[in-house]
């Protein structure tokens, strides 16, 4: 399965935690209850019935099914530690920046003469705080993988392939067959 810009955005964020998430079924369970305000909303973010939420709340059932798990794992993490989240994502965004590595295929467009194939390169470049930005609001505003790939491929092209824009000036870049993406904040 190849990675997702928006899955290794979150995953970023994750490292941020000062504390685990609660590990047990029940412990996840009665934390996405107090979240959510109730058994039945709860239930209905997992796609599970209001019944089978108080089971797990009282003990009763202990271990879900794999993907189950996996949904109440995602909806935990998507609310843990908002404060420290957001606190990461607006370091990033204002000084810090981030790390994109990647393993993808590189094409060109430029000037007559050179070589535009596209090729397999392994890359991993700092990008500036404007491109951290504009990836957590577009992952916020719910954007498409290819519009995630887009802003990263506008920050590759610049900070790497024309050494932040003072080499190459009429270089762009097209970033395609991902096979891995890995985001560190």
């Amino acid at each position: 399965m190849v990675d997702s810009l928006g899955d290794s955005l979150d995953r970023a964020l994750e490292g941020a935690f000062t504390r685990r998430i609660p590990q047990s079924a029940q412990a996840q369970m009665k934390y996405l209850v107090k979240q959510l305000k109730g058994t039945k909303t709860a239930a209905q973010a997992l796609g599970i019935s209001q019944r089978t939420v108080e089971r797990y709340i009282s003990g009763k059932l202990k271990r879900p099914r794999q993907d189950l798990r996996s949904r109440i794992e995602r909806e935990v993490k998507a609310r843990w530690q908002p404060q420290v989240r957001a606190k990461a994502r607006q370091k990033a965004a204002s000084t810090d920046g981030l790390v994109v590595s990647t393993r993808a295929r590189f094409g060109f467009t430029a000037a007559p003469g050179t070589t535009d194939d596209a090729r397999i390169r392994d890359i991993t470049q700092a990008l500036p705080p404007e491109y951290a930005d504009q990836l957590f609001t577009a992952r916020e505003q719910g954007a498409s993988e290819q519009q995630l790939q887009q802003i990263a491929a506008d920050g590759l092209a610049r900070m790497y392939f024309r050494a932040n824009n003072t080499r190459a000036s009429g270089l762009g870049v097209e970033f395609t067959d991902v096979e891995h993406i890995q985001i560190e904040l």
